[in-house]
Order: C-alpha cells, then structure tokens, then sequence
C-alpha cells in the first residue's frame, strides 16, 4: 500500500465508529482521517475531533453548531451543520473511502451522494441496501464504485469470495447468534424488559441494532442486503442460528463445496478489511483457539415466534418498495419500545401492520422511497399510541 488512504466517517460517534477510529489510529502510515459526523453527540465529536484531527467534522444538529466550532476554533479543523453537510462533506479529493457508519434510513442519501461523488464505499448502514437496494447498486454501477461490506456476515461472505468470482453461488447461510431470547417462547418474549432485550451474549453493539439482534430484525435486514450486496435471488439466502457467533457465514457453490469465515466476534476486523482491501494488514487482535470451542453448534431459526425474521424474507419475495416500509416501521417501533412506550412483541406486530398497510410501489424511484418511508412512519407512529 502505497499512499495515505483518506477516510471519512459517517457517524463517528456510534459502536461501528469508534472503533473505526480506534482502526484508523492503530495505522497512522496508512490512513489519513478527512471527515468525521455525529447527529446529536456534540460532545464526544468534539472529543474525537481534537483528538484524531480530522480535517473536517459535520454535526447535523444545528442547534449544536456554534458549540461545536467554539471548542474547534484553535484547532485547524473545518466544522459544518445539518444534514446537506454530510453529502457535501464526502465529495472532497482527499477522501478516497467513506465509512457509512449512521444508523437507519438517514444513511441513505449521504451514502448515495458518496457514490455519486464516486468515492469507495465501506457499508454498514444496511439500511441504505434495505430500503433502496435496487437504486443503490445501480448508482454504484454506473459509478464504478465499489461497495464493501462492513456487517460481520457480509465481510465473512465477501472473503469467502475472494478468487470464486467467477464461480456461481449456489446458496450462502448468514449466521445468527439467536440473541439474549434464544429458545424463548412467544408467552416468554410478552414478559421481557428492554434491559434484557439490550444485553446480547456475544457482540458490543448501539441500542438500535442490539434490540434489532433480540428481535431477529438484524438478521432479517442483512437476508436483504445480501440480496443486493452479491445479486442473489431470495432461495439463495438462508440463515442459521450459531450461538458461538464464531462461523461469521458459509458459501455454498455448486460443486456442493463450502467456505466459511471464521474468527472471533470483533468488528474491528471487518472494518479494516474494507478499508484495506485486497490487502490484510498484521494485527494484535485476541486469535481464535479451537480449545476455547470445542463444540460449535447451529439450529434452525424460530420463524414463527420470532417474526420479524420471515417479515423479512416476505419483504424480499415481494420486492418494491416493501422493504423501506418495513425498515421504517422497524427504526418508529424499536425508538418506542426503547422509551418503554411499548412491549417487545409489539415491535413485530407494528411492523407486519405497516407493511401490509402501506401500498407497495414495484419499481420506485429516490421520491418514491422517500414518500414510502413517511408514509411507514407516520402509519408505525399511531400504532405505537
């Protein structure tokens, strides 16, 4: 690797971001920090920015503005505002990648105007592929962008495909480590807390994506985005529950061969990985002992109790705009019950309502999309009532 690769991180401040920075600082002769943004964290972004000295920070809450540029002002640090910031911010010659780090819909255009800005994408915002897949991947297309997957089970898929590109799939298997419910009735899942729903076995992750986890949503969102991500048809994609969370996902070919990538749960390592791609850069990060696992075991997921897992899958079957209608429905109904406004399994039901409520358009436009959403939000929000 010859020159500094420009990084710019779209959400610094969340799990995924962090530790994108904590990646960035462990390679200072290799990457080049351009851009950092938070939402609401003025605090912690201005934290990291004099910290990491990025040469530009966005915070989209306006109101924060003038906090954020009084700490900056004797840094050397360009400091901008609201959410037109994050798709400007991306389009500079010094940004060679763009880490999509946000969480949920707000992803989407910013991610979009990387793209068209034609800068290497590293997603794990898969909301964007959820909600606007077919537009996406037809951007990136046109683009010659290339978009690398940052979600442990895509990552692991993509590096089973290094050198079988030329090879079919036949099937790939996205792994689930089954969550805090695991084995959970639909009479245990009526009585759980959100601090039981918020403490995952396995992996460090925000509060969205935790309870999307307990839910099997996550599990769900990535079967979508891996529809787009390796241009599969819905048989294709299956999923099966690893409660060890060490086989990260399997690709099948059609010789009947498997690959599978495996590790410990560190998201570190797909961060870098496609950052980094083709190379892997040495790492001090803990390695995997096949005496600590003596037994790795795998069952079939629960489709009926956990429903959000085969919402999902129906998404996928019908296509159009179904899917940005449960996306949306999904980010009201888990803001709701993480405000303890409504009960875990309601998270399910509110989503299967709207889906089935808000007209499906088949072949969709950006407007489209965004008009889909709105109506899925507002639809979710008087259901959480």
């Amino acid at each position: 690797m010859q020159e500094k690769k420009g990084i710019a991180i779209l959400g610094s401040t969340g799990s995924i971001g962090t530790q994108a920075l904590d990646v960035i600082e462990s390679y200072p002769e290799v990457f080049d920090l351009q851009v950092i943004t938070a939402n609401t964290s003025a605090d912690l972004l201005i934290e990291q920015a004099i910290k990491h000295q990025p040469n530009s920070v966005v915070i989209v809450d306006e109101h924060q503005f003038k906090k954020v540029q009084d700490a900056l002002w004797d840094h050397d640090i360009h400091v901008y505002a609201g959410v037109d910031a994050l798709s400007q911010v991306v389009d500079s010659n010094d940004v060679d990648t763009v880490l999509t780090a946000m969480v949920g819909y707000a992803g989407l255009r910013p991610t979009l105007a990387a793209i068209q800005a034609k800068k290497t994408i590293a997603l794990a915002n898969k909301e964007t592929l959820v909600v606007a897949g077919e537009l996406i991947t037809k951007e990136a297309q046109k683009n010659g962008v290339n978009i690398y997957p940052v979600d442990s089970e895509h990552s692991a898929i993509f590096q089973c495909l290094i050198g079988e590109f030329h090879n079919p799939i036949e099937k790939i298997y996205l792994t689930a480590s089954g969550g805090p419910f695991r084995g959970y009735s639909h009479e245990q899942l009526k009585h759980v807390t959100k601090a039981q729903a918020l403490k995952h076995p396995n992996w460090e992750m925000g509060a969205k994506i935790t309870i999307d986890s307990a839910s099997m949503m996550n599990k769900g969102l990535e079967v979508i985005e891996a529809k787009w991500l390796f241009h599969l048809r819905p048989d294709q994609i299956d999923v099966i529950v690893h409660p060890q969370s060490i086989v990260h996902s399997l690709v099948q070919f059609e010789d009947g061969s498997m690959k599978a990538q495996m590790g410990l749960p560190d998201m570190k390592l797909p961060i870098q990985y496609a950052f980094t791609y083709p190379d892997r850069l040495k790492t001090d990060f803990p390695r995997f002992n096949f005496m600590d696992y003596p037994e790795l075991t795998f069952e079939q997921p629960d489709l009926k109790t956990f429903s959000n897992l085969q919402l999902a899958f129906d998404a996928l079957h019908t296509g159009g705009t179904v899917a940005c209608a449960l996306n949306a429905a999904n980010e009201v109904a888990v803001d709701a019950f993480l405000k303890e406004r409504i009960s875990f399994l309601d998270i399910s039901r509110i989503n299967a309502e709207t889906m089935n409520a808000v007209a499906s358009i088949s072949q969709p436009t950006l407007e489209d999309y965004i008009a889909v959403d709105a109506e899925a939000r507002a639809h979710a929000s008087n259901l959480c009532k």
